[in-house]
């Protein structure tokens, strides 16, 4: 039986520009910012995607440190998992989370590659999933949320 991961609280001993996992979610709000203001739908979904990613890395970096590379004999060399993976193991509350980011994930490369292959709605859809997303990781490491540019931009519009 898999039992929620207790979060130990190690940023209230540290400022928090030391540690990996504040980094990470000032990265997904840069990311979330940065899909807001790109031109093209495939641009503003590969960096929602991103933003998520970055945001599921912070949630890992707590929970699992080094959770994303799982190693066996000194004969075998180490894999290298998917974030997603790793985030439905480490943290179940997110696992739901997890698999959506997960199937999108071919889409993000192939929209990073620059193809078209997202319409106006998807992406739009997916920066306020990731910025929801972020919001629910804020939530589970216990710390402030700030919503992304757009949000702000949308309340004074």
């Amino acid at each position: 039986m898999s039992t929620t991961p207790t979060l130990t609280r190690p940023h209230k001993e540290l400022p928090h520009k030391e540690l990996p996992h504040m980094e990470l979610i000032e990265a997904a709000r840069r990311a979330l910012s940065r899909a807001a203001m790109s031109a093209t739908p495939h641009e503003r979904y590969a960096a929602a995607h991103l933003a998520a990613l970055r945001a599921a890395a912070a949630v890992i970096a707590v929970v699992a440190p080094g959770a994303v590379r799982r190693g066996g004999d000194r004969d075998r060399s180490r894999r290298v998992r998917s974030a997603w993976v790793v985030l439905r193991e480490v943290c179940p509350p997110m696992a739901e989370w997890a698999d959506f980011f997960a199937a999108g994930a071919r889409t993000r490369a192939a929209a990073e590659a620059g193809i078209p292959c997202v319409s106006h709605r998807a992406a739009d859809d997916l920066v306020r999933d990731a910025e929801t997303f972020l919001a629910r990781v804020c939530d589970v490491l216990e710390l402030a949320y700030q919503p992304a540019l757009e949000s702000r931009l949308r309340a004074v519009g």
